[in-house]
């Protein structure tokens, strides 16, 4: 049985930063969800189409080919085979992939390869509901928070090194609409899984928050 871990939590809790040092440690496949809803809003903008608007989203969906690349650089995101994993982390992208992550149709068209990936590797998959939704029987789940406050600081540090300058407040308050969007959502919203462990990274390096789940998952896994 291939080994499946869970990661949950809200935008800027450091999910994807920590999943990928975790998986390089491990040697799991890296599995981003929030990356593929990402491609999906990047190609609803480039089309003009309004990501909140199911009618005109889901057509459109069967002229999407999505696919995961993995590398030593980690995982890329190739949206009709082209790389646009820089492209999708831009903030008018974040809250597209918010969007169209609301609705139905575009969660089932992507929880079957999620599932597929799991199933076929070792994989540390984190995302929304990964452990209530995607991978309900993954062998550990866990919650990963941390302060908005906190949270708006880390994503504003990363778009500053990408040359995009947003004020804290900017950023703080498009991390709690974010943050209430995904939580209120009729399908799939953000809550934790009944059997997840919390984890609260306010006030950790990255270097802290891995060496600590590092250690979670060598106890509940013997390795």
């Amino acid at each position: 049985m291939k080994i499946n871990i869970a990661i949950d939590g809200p935008a800027g809790a450091g999910k994807s930063s920590i999943a990928k040092e975790i998986s390089r440690q491990f040697g799991f496949v890296y599995v981003d969800t929030g990356a593929m809803y990402r491609a999906i809003g990047l190609y609803m903008l480039r089309k003009g189409i309004n990501p909140k608007e199911a009618e005109k989203v889901l057509p459109l969906l069967s002229e999407i080919k999505l696919s995961l690349r993995f590398s030593k650089e980690g995982q890329r995101v190739l949206l009709n085979g082209e790389d646009v994993s820089e492209e999708i982390r831009e903030p008018q992208v974040s809250m597209a992939a918010s969007d169209v992550s609301a609705i139905p149709g575009v969660r089932d068209f992507l929880l079957n390869l999620q599932q597929e990936m799991a199933k076929q590797n070792d994989v540390i998959m984190d995302g929304r509901d990964i452990g209530t939704v995607v991978l309900p029987n993954a062998q550990l789940k866990i919650y990963l928070t941390a302060s908005a406050e906190e949270r708006a600081q880390r994503r504003r540090a990363q778009l500053q090194e990408k040359g995009i300058e947003d004020s804290f407040e900017t950023v703080l308050e498009d991390i709690k609409r974010r943050d209430y969007q995904d939580s209120h959502r009729k399908v799939a919203p953000l809550k934790p899984a009944s059997d997840a462990q919390y984890f609260d990274t306010t006030g950790n390096t990255l270097e802290e928050s891995v060496q600590m789940l590092s250690n979670i998952i060598k106890k509940h896994f013997n390795l």
